[in-house]
């Protein structure tokens, strides 16, 4: 891999704000995903994304979701399962005008509900964006 290709990785995977180690697990994985930002958040972090199976403590999720996948509160719920004290869940929707598309305010809704709170959103690729959410404080 060439300087400028690894520039591009840490540029890409880093607005997710991964680094060497972390342990991430990967939900809602199909064949429309972005392959190359999974490959780019796998070697920025070392390793192989955990999958749906796994049931270690994970730093981060990647949750990749569609319009037509479900209960997106079900599943974030879900997603806090294996998810380390502090840790973050990204959850990558298609960008608007995308097959499957979410509007912004289906997440905004969901959030809460599930005991998340959106704080940022970023482009991570030409044709997913990427929304963080972190667990709310506990008084």
């Amino acid at each position: 891999m060439s300087e400028a290709d690894a520039g591009t990785v840490v540029k890409v995977a880093g607005k997710l704000g991964f680094k060497d180690e972390d342990l991430v697990q990967e939900l809602g994985y199909d064949d429309d995903v972005d392959f190359e930002l999974r490959e780019n958040i796998e070697e920025l972090i070392g390793s192989e994304m955990f999958d749906e199976d796994d049931h270690d403590v994970v730093d981060a999720v990647i949750l990749w979701w569609r319009a037509d996948d479900g209960d997106l509160v079900d599943t974030l719920v879900d997603s806090l399962t294996t998810l380390d004290e502090g840790g973050i869940v990204w959850i990558l929707t298609p960008k608007q005008g995308r097959e499957g598309y979410v509007p912004p305010s289906d997440i905004q809704e969901a959030a809460p509900t599930a005991g998340l709170h959106v704080t940022t959103t970023a482009g991570v690729s030409a044709d997913w964006a990427a929304t963080r959410l972190v667990p709310r404080k506990r008084q």
